[in-house]
């Protein structure tokens, strides 16, 4: 696809497998046919991560409108529902929304629509976070169990908390989703799709990058806030980093750890965008694109 061919008048979603340079694309976009980048990363959202999480730079930010990036405190639970709440205004707003990010949950809710499913309790939520994955998926109703990828902790335990707060399952609430808050055929959407060596390098390439750009002294500043599975603290790469700081892991040790979960990691994403994505126009980052 030539991108001088997306419209100008339209809203842009951008999906893709972290390091993919989503953000890249979504600020050329910005750049060269206006709008406002819009977050749909689940944890570029938090206050006290930017290297990590890749979040667009101060410079970025200050070149065209950004917004929900970092706006949410280190302490603080945050759900697709609020993000599609945060998002509204800006699908009226003046500025076309240009929306990236790597949560594909985030991107299917606002095109396919969101269950009604209430808030978990936090005691809910802290019961858990003590249980193993094996526990929380013996815990799921079959029907829920047979959607989910079982090696996805984060998607696990949700669907365990709706179930032990509810009363009913994942599944059963999903069946009672309302209409989208922007239609697909309302959108250009975009999803890349890189080749896999290519992009494993780029993984590596950009870790390194983050080392020499501040994220030990990053990991180190959150430290004393450090909480154990939750949201704000699943970043990849703070934990291995973590450990290097307690004198668990050497550097090239933590440094390896973070890569391999990284490229894991993408390869879940992209297995998940093929399923979920496959009607949305395919770009090949590899490839220079007008």
């Amino acid at each position: 696809m030539d991108l001088r061919d997306v419209p100008p008048d339209r809203p842009v979603l951008i999906a893709g497998p972290t390091a993919s340079g989503k953000s890249a694309l979504a600020l050329h976009l910005a750049r060269t046919g206006g709008g406002v980048v819009v977050n749909a990363d689940a944890l570029q959202v938090y206050a006290g991560w930017r290297v990590l999480t890749a979040r667009p730079s101060p410079a970025e930010e200050a070149a065209v409108p950004h917004a929900l990036f970092g706006h949410v405190a280190m302490d603080e639970s945050y759900s697709v529902g609020r993000w599609l709440r945060e998002l509204a205004p800006l699908l009226d707003g003046p500025r076309r929304p240009i929306v990236v990010g790597g949560t594909g949950l985030y991107l299917s809710a606002l095109t396919e629509g969101l269950a009604p499913v209430p808030p978990v309790p936090s005691e809910v939520r802290a019961e858990a976070d003590r249980l193993d994955l094996a526990s929380l998926l013996d815990g799921l109703d079959a029907r829920t169990r047979a959607g989910l990828d079982p090696n996805n902790r984060a998607r696990v335990q949700r669907a365990w908390e709706v179930l032990r707060a509810t009363g009913r399952g994942l599944a059963e609430w999903q069946a009672e989703t309302p209409p989208p808050l922007l239609p697909p055929d309302r959108a250009t959407r975009l999803v890349l799709r890189p080749p896999v060596a290519w992009l494993d390098a780029r993984i590596a390439a950009r870790f390194d990058a983050m080392l020499e750009g501040g994220a030990i002294e990053e990991v180190r500043a959150n430290l004393p806030l450090w909480r154990e599975r939750a949201p704000a603290f699943r970043v990849l790469g703070a934990a291995e980093l973590r450990a290097h700081l307690l004198g668990r892991l050497t550097l090239p040790e933590a440094r390896a750890a973070a890569i391999l979960a990284t490229r894991r990691y993408a390869k879940r994403q992209r297995t998940w965008f093929r399923g979920r994505m496959a009607d949305w126009i395919a770009l090949d980052p590899s490839v220079p694109v007008p």
